[in-house]
């Protein structure tokens, strides 16, 4: 009696059994679906009225404000807000995948709400032309909408559909519009494309494409019904129908009927076999899914579906499959009678698909009592199977629980498995958080072993939102009982939420229980709690956080404030100073100012007078860029001037500075580029050189040169230019302190002789001399006397080697000629008395 009850309730559709359940009785109060405007999320989403103003109605005891209410599935309400009518009229509105609810009004803004009917930001716009020409129709799909204003035709089309882009061949939205007699334009972002068919015989009057954008079914001014492929190529089903006036909704039942709906009826139709009627004494909304078709009610919401194989092998009157044989075996178990055990002989060899069969007949039920009566017969029958999958039914379980508890009707979620499998567990948890059912989210995620992080999350943030009136502490304690539910939770995400709503001091408590050093000092920054961010920084051993703060601390702080909060933190003094010893030099200087090391700071100064033009190559030598170079360097010698123990810095960069001072005077004066620089004795020297004894002497006078120093760089100097004359008059003006060995030198080199050569140490000049004389004797004697000076030794054996391969005819007056002879000679001197000169 029982498979007759359940198949009474079935309508045959040629050789297919469809079924339509009642899922909710309406729990809403004075909703007239005929007066609204109504939009129905798939995949047993929420439901969204506002009173229709192209209407004309009555009202009762409502107000006369507008309001868009937004429902479950059950009639339950859930949120509402008044419609404020911006930009116009409303054209139509509909539900994204994501559950935002997307209305077009007349001037084409796109306003959105959430399932809390709070609007979303920020409202779309459909453009200029939508703007000046106002939106007349509009259709939904997906996350998108195609809007109609006034195309390029004569007539407006009568109706229209949308192929989604993904079952396109160009990948982009294809739009079908009914216009004229028998054609249909197919508009794509790259044209227009006429299709048509002699099958037409007339104007479409309502199109609707499969789920899968392979069909088109449409029905055509003579009261026919069409089934096409979606380019029009080829017709599959062509039936009458009882009117011949277009149907107020046309609709696919799943892939495998198509529906229509008048005023009163609701026609099923298939591709073979009398149409199936349901007749309706109120208004209904058709809602598509993907294996039936939601009707909603002002009284219920069903479910029409085709009654899926298994459950019709089962409850199928006079069925004798092995499923339905083991179902009956469970009930003759119930009732002690032996007709059990004879079913199970029966279907012996079959009992793995007969099992099989009646746990997925339990999947596709929503009666709560009929799964559990189909679970019992495949877990009896399961008992006498030794090569079934013991988990299934385990596996069936578990999903039914999880329906049985989002299709409650405080819930209000009525989705069968197949939807259940296509939505995903994920995406039903994420559905139900944005509904703020989150203890069912958090009870399911737990069930089902999923990451529990994400309802826990959600729930932190919307507590704080939501609990503006309870203490900081009060509400850290409630949700610190929550967030350690969860291990590796993220903490400074909440307490980011908690800032951007205004509760600082919350975010701030939050923080401090996130043990991520990585995303705690991010955060830290952003509330303003730079002094614990640098702590924490610092205590992570992570350089790379706590550049992060000195950055920005650098940028939002006083540069004292800045230096108070790096000083007694080591780590982030040194990488401070690391870095801005590289590029802040002046920062640096300020720093250590600061603190009170005056002789860092005036060091600092000092080589940053000292480097200028390395550091600057703009400051080319004799530049006016070297008077900052010269403030610097006084700079550095007032540094060290306060304190006793830099006397000697002091003193150095004062030098330094008259030194730099008088450099850059010679370069203006002289229009050269080369004393700046030098030292005092180069600079003597190119003062010499130049011809200017005069700023020579203002030199030596200035900087107390010693007079051994001075006869040492003036010789060098008129050697240099060979000023031979200057250079015998200089050394007659007085007795000269550093001895009469080099006159000596001067006047045995004008000679050229091969012993005075020798006297004073040059021995390839000797040995030249000696060569061009042809003396082997001297030669001989000249390698003895040089035999005690290494240097000179291998000079004169390198010498000789030269000889073998070279021919010298006038050697000895080439050098007598030359700079190099007397370069040699000082040198040589200088490297005899240079020990015994005071410098």
């Amino acid at each position: 009696m029982a498979n007759v009850s359940v198949a009474a309730e079935w309508q045959l559709l040629y050789n297919r059994y469809y079924r339509k359940p009642e899922l909710y009785r309406m729990t809403w109060k004075h909703i007239d679906l005929s007066r609204n405007k109504v939009a129905c999320a798939p995949y047993g989403g929420p439901i969204a009225i506002i009173r229709d103003d192209s209407k004309i109605v009555q009202l009762h005891s409502e107000s006369a404000l507008r309001k868009l209410r937004i429902f479950n599935c059950a009639g339950v309400p859930l949120s509402e807000t008044v419609w404020k009518n911006p930009g116009g009229r409303l054209i139509g509105m509909a539900w994204t995948d994501d559950q935002t609810l997307a209305c077009v009004v007349q001037d084409g803004t796109v306003y959105q709400y959430n399932i809390h009917a709070e609007p979303l930001e920020p409202n779309i716009s459909m453009g200029k032309e939508c703007f000046e020409q106002n939106v007349v129709d509009c259709v939904f799909w997906g996350n998108g909408v195609v809007c109609i204003t006034e195309p390029g035709i004569e007539e407006p089309p009568l109706c229209m559909a949308v192929i989604e882009p993904q079952y396109t061949m160009s990948g982009n939205v294809e739009v079908l519009l009914a216009v004229g007699e028998a054609y249909v334009l197919a508009v794509e972002e790259d044209g227009v494309q006429q299709l048509g068919l002699e099958v037409l015989r007339g104007p479409l009057q309502k199109m609707a494409v499969s789920r899968d954008g392979q069909w088109l079914a449409s029905f055509t001014h003579d009261g026919r019904l069409l089934v096409l492929t979606s380019d029009l190529q080829k017709v599959l089903m062509e039936q009458e129908c009882e009117s011949a006036l277009p149907p107020e909704q046309l609709s696919w039942c799943g892939m495998d009927t198509v529906l229509l709906y008048w005023d009163d009826m609701l026609l099923m139709m298939g591709p073979r076999g009398d149409p199936v009627t349901y007749l309706y004494d109120e208004p209904i909304i058709l809602v598509p899914e993907c294996d039936g078709v939601r009707i909603l009610s002002n009284s219920s919401m069903e479910f029409l579906q085709r009654v899926p194989d298994s459950t019709e092998s089962i409850f199928k009157i006079g069925s004798t499959s092995p499923a339905a044989l083991l179902y009956d075996a469970l009930d003759h178990f119930d009732r002690r009678s032996a007709k059990a055990d004879e079913n199970l002989r029966l279907i012996r060899s079959s009992l793995p698909e007969a099992v099989e069969a009646c746990i997925d007949a339990a999947g596709h039920e929503f009666d709560v009592i009929r799964q559990r009566t189909l679970l019992r017969a495949a877990s009896y029958g399961q008992a006498f199977c030794s090569n079934f999958q013991r988990d299934r039914i385990q596996e069936m379980c578990k999903i039914l629980r999880v329906l049985n508890a989002v299709r409650s009707h405080e819930i209000g979620i009525p989705l069968s498995i197949q939807q259940y499998k296509l939505l995903t567990p994920s995406v039903l948890i994420g559905r139900l958080i944005n509904a703020h059912q989150h203890l069912l989210a958090l009870r399911i995620s737990e069930y089902l072993g999923m990451n529990q992080e994400v309802v826990i999350m959600h729930w932190s943030c919307s507590k704080i939102t939501a609990s503006l009136a309870i203490p900081d502490v009060t509400l850290l304690e409630i949700l610190l009982d929550k967030l350690k539910l969860c291990k590796g939770i993220s903490y400074a995400a909440v307490a980011a939420h908690a800032d951007k709503n205004g509760r600082r001091k919350l975010a701030a408590l939050l923080v401090e229980h996130e043990p991520r050093s990585s995303k705690q000092v991010p955060l830290l920054l952003s509330i303003g709690e730079e002094d614990t961010a640098l702590s924490k920084a610092t205590e992570s051993g992570d350089t790379d956080l706590v550049y992060l703060v000195l950055f920005h601390i650098w940028q939002k702080r006083p540069a004292l404030e800045f230096f108070g909060m790096i000083q007694a933190r080591t780590m982030a003094r040194d990488l401070f100073t690391i870095y801005a010893r590289c590029y802040k030099h002046e920062f640096l200087k300020d720093f250590f100012l600061s603190n009170g090391q005056l002789q860092v700071g005036g060091g600092f100064s000092f080589m940053e007078g000292i480097m200028g033009p390395w550091k600057n190559p703009m400051a080319s030598k004799g530049s006016p860029l070297h008077g900052p170079r010269i403030k610097l360097i006084e700079k550095a010698q007032h540094l060290f001037s306060e304190t006793k123990e830099h006397t000697f810095e002091s003193k150095a960069a004062e030098e330094h500075a008259k030194l730099l001072r008088m450099q850059h005077e010679l370069e203006v004066t002289t229009k050269q580029a080369i004393f700046v620089d030098s030292s005092i004795s180069d600079t003597i020297r190119t003062c010499i050189v130049l011809g200017n004894h005069r700023a020579a002497t203002k030199v030596k006078t200035e900087f107390k040169v010693s007079e051994k120093r001075w006869y040492w760089l003036k010789v060098f100097a008129l050697a240099t230019i060979r000023d031979w004359d200057a250079l015998e008059k200089f050394s007659k003006e007085k007795r000269p302190p550093i001895g009469h060995l080099w006159k000596h030198a001067l006047r045995q080199m004008k000679k050229g002789s091969s012993k005075s050569y020798a006297r004073i140490g040059m021995a390839k000049e000797a040995a030249d001399a000696a060569s061009q004389a042809k003396d082997g004797e001297l030669l001989g004697r000249l390698k003895l006397t040089f035999s005690q000076n290494a240097a000179a030794s291998s000079i004169l054996i390198l010498f000789e080697t030269d000889c073998l391969f070279k021919e010298f005819p006038s050697y000895s007056s080439l050098l007598l000629s030359s700079l190099f002879l007397f370069k040699l000679c000082m040198l040589y001197l200088l490297s005899q008395y240079v020990v015994h000169i005071d410098m």
